[in-house]
């Protein structure tokens, strides 16, 4: 019996070592999920300003352009190869648009955040709280960035609870940078201590060289990528061109014909991923979501 015991005991301990091993923490968890794709996506219609609007609608989008645009072509041209290719273009015309705009904006809001990151280093060497310091970015912060302030300064004196407000204030920004000022005050206001204000000093001059840094080299290969974009649209241009004549589009209705746009669509799709990939610069990612 008492070997029994202590076999069992000794079972015990080893899976409660295990378990603390390779169990981690809630909290743990939810800082370190890998986001999948339709969180970026989520996070892309966020940056590009449509808060409104769900993945779900997006995606609705995406497929109402599908069809709309496959019935105009094959009402026009009559040839069905020809129609899915260019209805496939207009379902992912959405998503592009989405994703250019969250782009173009995160750029802006590159340049802004050095300059809100010093507004709350102001308010806190005035002797602002760090709540007051931050809901004052609602009238005194970057345009572009006053709308979440204003409802983080709103949450906060409905709720009172700093922590909570500052997830949601998370939710609206769906900004990497926005993460981490969030999650450093969130620090500064569980730890306390005199170094938020080197803190969010070193914080702005970094973000103000890597913006500088960044804007150079983007200035640099923006030419190379436009180049590219053209390249690959160059094709398709034709064959929308050709599609003005029957007769021209007709060969593309047989068997053949349907291998050689399927042939064509594959090496355009490889083709801008490998060109996406390779020129364009990485994108901060929101690790602390």
């Amino acid at each position: 019996m008492a070997g029994v015991l202590l076999g069992l005991t000794l079972g015990l301990g080893l899976f409660l070592v295990w378990w603390a091993c390779w169990v981690p923490e809630p909290g743990r968890i939810r800082a370190t999920r890998r986001a999948g794709p339709v969180d970026r996506l989520r996070d892309e219609v966020v940056q590009a300003g449509f808060g409104g609007l769900s993945v779900r609608t997006l995606l609705a989008f995406c497929v109402i352009a599908f069809l709309l645009v496959l019935a105009i072509v094959q009402a026009t041209v009559g040839v069905l190869p020809i129609a899915v290719c260019f209805a496939a273009m207009a379902a992912a015309l959405p998503v592009v648009v989405v994703r250019r705009r969250a782009r173009k904006r995160r750029a802006r809001l590159r340049d802004l955040w050095p300059d809100a990151v010093d507004n709350i280093t102001s308010g806190v060497r005035a002797g602002m709280a760090l709540p007051e310091a931050l809901a004052q970015l609602g009238t005194r912060g970057p345009d572009e960035l006053r709308e979440p302030f204003v409802a983080f300064a709103d949450d906060y004196r409905l709720t009172g609870r700093f922590h909570d407000s500052l997830d949601r204030l998370k939710e609206r920004l769906s900004d990497p940078v926005g993460d981490r000022l969030v999650e450093s005050l969130r620090i500064a206001r569980e730890v306390g201590g005199t170094d938020l204000g080197h803190l969010l000093r070193t914080l702005s001059g970094f973000l103000r060289e890597d913006a500088r840094t960044r804007a150079e080299l983007e200035t640099r290969q923006s030419w190379t990528v436009n180049a590219a974009r053209l390249a690959v649209a160059a094709p398709w241009i034709v064959l929308g061109m050709l599609s003005t004549n029957p007769e021209s589009v007709r060969a593309y209705s047989t068997g053949v014909g349907v291998i050689v746009l399927g042939a064509g669509a594959a090496v355009t799709a490889v083709a801008y991923w490998a060109m996406v990939r390779i020129g364009r610069l990485p994108e901060d990612e929101r690790v602390l979501r």
